[in-house]
């Protein structure tokens, strides 16, 4: 019986998974869609989910960080030295392999939606709640360029804490 009761709970949870792995998909999709056209169109280069604008000056990073437990996503920006950084160990990271997860978190900045991941497991009575995360984090662009435009780099090698 208990054998059993394993089975079956372990069929719910990769039921679960499975209608995570979907949703997430979709929103990928979605984000493919209507936010990544405008992040080329702004000079960012990169694959999902991890973008960046090199410029002589500095480079502007995007990084889409999804919740393990599934149904919302938050970004992750940051800036960090044209050239790249070194970590403490003497890892290079060369500009296009840096991404937001290679700065310490209080080198980088959290775009959220109202305080809140982007959610898209809430459900909708009008539209698709995909598409209506997307435009959310297309107006949350402004934040992350305000950000681009003031954050200073550090020139050293980044801390490995």
């Amino acid at each position: 019986m208990l054998f059993l009761q394993f089975i079956t709970s372990n069929k719910a949870n990769i039921r679960e998974e499975i209608f995570m792995s979907v949703e997430r998909d979709i929103m990928i999709d979605a984000l493919k869609t209507i936010v990544i056209p405008e992040l080329r169109e702004k000079g960012f280069k990169g694959s999902f989910p991890h973008f960046r604008r090199i410029t002589d000056k500095k480079i502007d990073i995007l990084t889409f960080q999804f919740d393990k437990y599934g149904g919302g996503f938050r970004l992750e920006i940051a800036v960090c030295s044209p050239e790249g950084l070194t970590h403490d160990w003497g890892e290079k990271v060369t500009p296009n392999k840096v991404t937001a997860y290679h700065l310490n978190i209080q080198n980088r900045k959290t775009i959220l939606d109202n305080g809140n991941w982007f959610r898209y497991d809430k459900k909708t009575f009008f539209g698709s709640v995909y598409k209506k995360v997307a435009s959310k984090v297309l107006k949350s662009f402004k934040k992350a360029e305000e950000y681009w435009a003031n954050a200073e780099f550090r020139q050293f090698n980044i801390n490995s804490n």
